[in-house]
């Protein structure tokens, strides 16, 4: 087959337009006879693509002048210390609510660089296979961290969390960015690594309050300092100029698409398919998630051995289904199925888990 049934996690599938559209810009952008890659940062042509990018995302989202849109290297992992870096201040505590791995890297990352840290709530007493519905903050918080999507268990919040005035709610929205509409105003800022829903790997996508950069912290390393980019409009130094091109035509695809809202429903379609595939298994497929708290993005689910999961994966694979091994640190199966990856996938997908558990039950 020419284009296989992609459920890699991450870096994942990108929309067919916007490969076929930068594969006829990626010798000659719009006549110009060179590639974007070759295009200096500093020209009025590339400014122009960095500028669109912008747009398009604040569109998408509805965002209005009170946030900067960033676009930084380092991914999400740097984030996890350039927040607390910018924004933990003496005296007070860092807050976050502990969903997994990434979370936990986080609240690694913060008490690495000596930062007071308390978690507000935390599913490790369940593998984390849920999302707290209630958490506590501490006396004085700095700020609220989340993780809104749990890309090796597979759960997602439901709703956009509220904090109490003054305590600005920050999010790790690497893998379900852009996936669904969400109130953009009850976040201070939002991070995202693109490589999931919006574009390649090597950038990160940062919506922050302009409130919050002007009262972050002073004295920080100039790479590190959130205001040295937004100074700069994303280019202090060379960005990552294709991996933001990309980035912008993926956010296009997605507007063109019908928005957030016709994403979000395409999301749910494709979702219900594998869910409803191993609801109906009486039990020979079964989820690692509390029901109420699935993710849309990254389906997670066992099968009776892990022998039976290795023939699955070695089987689906023959047919043109790649990445549905499981996390390295959970192990059995996951299908991630963000944007850009077709309807069709997503059914091919349930109809061989029925085929596979008829043989193999």
């Amino acid at each position: 087959m020419e284009r296989v049934h992609n459920f890699n996690a991450g870096p994942a599938v990108l929309p067919e337009e916007v490969l076929r559209e930068a594969q006829a810009d990626f010798f000659n952008y719009k006549g110009l006879g060179l590639s974007v890659m070759e295009m200096s940062h500093r020209s009025k042509e590339y400014q122009a693509i960095i500028d669109e990018s912008v747009a398009v995302i604040k569109r998408v989202y509805n965002i209005s002048d009170e946030y900067e849109v960033l676009f930084l290297q380092g991914g999400a992992s740097m984030q996890f210390l350039m927040v607390p870096m910018n924004f933990a201040f003496e005296g007070k505590e860092a807050n976050y609510i502990n969903t997994g791995q990434w979370s936990k890297k986080a609240i690694s990352e913060a008490k690495k660089i000596g930062k007071a840290v308390h978690v507000a709530a935390s599913s490790e007493d369940r593998n984390f296979c849920y999302i707290p519905k209630t958490w506590e903050l501490s006396a004085n918080p700095s700020y609220l961290h989340i993780t809104n999507n749990n890309t090796i268990f597979g759960t997602e919040w439901m709703i956009d969390p509220t904090t109490p005035a003054g305590v600005p709610l920050i999010a790790d929205m690497s893998s379900n960015f852009m996936s669904k509409p969400i109130d953009i105003n009850k976040y201070d800022m939002i991070y995202a690594g693109a490589q999931k829903n919006v574009g390649p790997s090597g950038c990160v996508v940062v919506i922050v309050k302009k409130s919050l950069l002007e009262s972050g912290l002073t004295n920080i390393p100039t790479m590190l300092d959130y205001r040295t980019h937004s100074k700069n409009g994303s280019m202090y130094n060379t960005p990552p100029t294709f991996a933001i091109y990309m980035i912008g035509l993926v956010v296009k695809w997605i507007e063109d698409f019908g928005g957030l809202e016709k994403i979000a429903l395409n999301n749910q379609v494709k979702a219900d398919y594998i869910y409803k595939a191993f609801d109906q298994s009486h039990g020979f497929y079964k989820g690692t998630v509390d029901v109420e708290d699935r993710s849309l993005m990254n389906i997670t689910f066992r099968l009776p051995s892990e022998d039976l999961e290795a023939l699955f994966i070695n089987e689906a694979k023959k047919l043109g289904m790649i990445g549905l091994k499981g996390h390295r640190d959970v192990g059995g199966c996951r299908a991630s199925t963000y944007n850009a990856l077709p309807l069709p996938s997503a059914f091919a997908l349930a109809e061989f888990m029925r085929d596979f558990q008829t043989k193999h039950a």
